[in-house]
């Protein structure tokens, strides 16, 4: 296919949840649409990250679950894993939904190319390798939606054996007996709670003074707590200088405090932009200093006909779903209607370790660093009647709101929760703070009794000026 030119109204490059978004809702619009995609349609998301994660994390649950069932009144002699059959059944999930994922592609007309892509002057965008290597992809516009790869350390290189990231991770056929985890955040801290959970002793260097650093203080506290319940080691505010295998393990030196010796390190210390050999001469595309684009609130780059998606663009949270609405505000503009820019600061996030934690909007810490003056309610889970049914009522949920001159809760600002199934609450905290609504105008709103829920709304309550159950 050398030198084979081919011309659309958009050229996508990466067909993870950005990119593939884009293609999708540009086609759906009657755009003539192509996505270059160097591996699977469905990128890290679906092959090696979020998907295949929570489905080791769900494992753990089952496993947790079972052990627990005796005060149920459910008896049950030992719980073994066999590692290999979730995997088989994370790989089950991973190619149904990227076959249905290819099917919606095909079935709405999207011209695909496999390979690398690198986009050149005047739009052009080169197949650089793969099956499709010499096709020339021209577009009216271009979207880069290149993705992320997982970052490492120096001294700690990845062998897939001693030292994986997530990518080698998800494919383990076997868990280690000891493991230690690089890196407290999100994906640090879900890799660390699904291990625990599965048996594996699990220590967590974070180098930061506390792990989830960026969400709020007390919703991290109760994180780290049931960790140290169930065993994990936490050591923050470490430097790591590097390690020495010997006879299948592992020994990481820490300056200034006592080795540790595992069998496995999972290095979860974020991730960085695809963006090497991404482009060419002559593109009129700003990229910063970490190696990610600049792009506006419409995520149009420099290049006005080149715009940028999901994690590879800079100053942006690396999730999936804003990938999804970052596309929804490209093709919007590029089809020339009003297209309302992400407010990053509003977006919800979602860790799904044990317990879970889901928040969106401001912390407390932010905001008051931006000046609000805040009434804060909290309620914690164990008074919540369906989480003593379901014996899980370690958590808490946390609302932040503006303080009116008359000292009420006003204008909801920040809604934060750790607890059972938390991920799957978030949606009326997030509308909440979204609509700028306020204490009141939330809390009028009724909760399902019994449900996990209603801990939201009796935290609404007490904010609105007087709670049932929550002073």
């Amino acid at each position: 296919m050398t030198n084979e030119v081919q011309q659309f109204d958009v050229v996508v490059i990466g067909g993870g949840p950005g990119g593939y978004a884009a293609a999708l809702y540009g086609a759906s619009a009657g755009l003539n649409v192509a996505i270059i995609e160097r591996d699977k349609v469905g990128g890290t998301c679906l092959h090696r990250g979020c998907v295949p994660a929570k489905e080791f994390l769900e494992t753990a649950h089952v496993r947790r679950t079972v052990e627990h069932a005796s005060t149920f009144g459910i008896s049950t002699k030992g719980v073994a894993v066999d590692f290999s059959v979730s995997q088989a059944r994370k790989n089950e999930i991973v190619e149904r939904l990227y076959k249905g994922l290819s099917g919606l592609i095909k079935g709405r007309k999207i011209t695909t190319f496999a390979g690398t892509g690198r986009l050149d002057a005047d739009g052009s965008v080169s197949v650089v390798d793969g099956a499709d290597a010499g096709v020339v992809a021209k577009g009216t516009n271009v979207i880069l939606a290149a993705g992320s790869v997982p970052r490492t350390l120096p001294g700690f290189d990845v062998d897939g054996t001693v030292v994986v990231t997530s990518d080698e991770f998800l494919d383990l056929g076997a868990l280690p007996a000891t493991a230690a985890v690089i890196g407290g955040g999100a994906i640090g801290c879900e890799f660390a709670s699904m291990l625990a959970d599965m048996g594996t002793t699990v220590t967590i260097l974070e180098a930061l003074p506390t792990i989830l650093t960026g969400c709020d203080t007390e919703v991290a506290t109760v994180v780290g707590r049931a960790f140290k319940k169930r065993g994990i080691d936490i050591k923050t505010g470490v430097s790591i200088t590097g390690h020495t295998p010997k006879k299948g393990k592992t020994t990481i030196a820490i300056e200034g405090a006592d080795d540790v010796t595992v069998d496995m390190i999972v290095m979860s210390v974020g991730r960085r932009p695809r963006t090497e050999g991404l482009l060419g001469d002559g593109t009129g595309v700003e990229i910063n200093e970490r190696g990610f684009v600049v792009a506006d609130g419409n995520m149009r780059t420099a290049n006005p006909h080149v715009y940028a998606v999901g994690d590879v663009v800079a100053g942006t949270p690396q999730l999936a779903h804003v990938g999804f609405a970052e596309a929804i505000v490209a093709i919007k503009t590029i089809l020339g209607e009003p297209a309302i820019p992400v407010d990053y600061d509003r977006v919800p996030w979602a860790i799904y370790s044990n317990p879970e934690v889901a928040f969106c909007g401001l912390t407390e810490a932010s905001a008051k660093e931006k000046g609000y003056e805040i009434v804060v309610k909290k309620d914690p889970f164990g008074g919540n009647s369906r989480a003593q049914i379901i014996g899980d009522t370690e958590g808490v949920v946390k609302i932040i709101a503006e303080k009116r001159a008359d000292g009420t809760a006003g204008q909801i600002l920040g809604v934060h929760m750790a607890g059972p199934w938390v991920t799957e609450q978030l949606g009326a905290g997030y509308f909440a703070v979204n609509w700028e609504a306020t204490a009141e105008e939330a809390a009028a709103l009724i909760q399902p009794h019994p449900s996990l829920s209603e801990t939201f709304g009796e935290t609404l309550l007490a904010l609105a000026g007087r709670g049932l159950h929550v002073s």
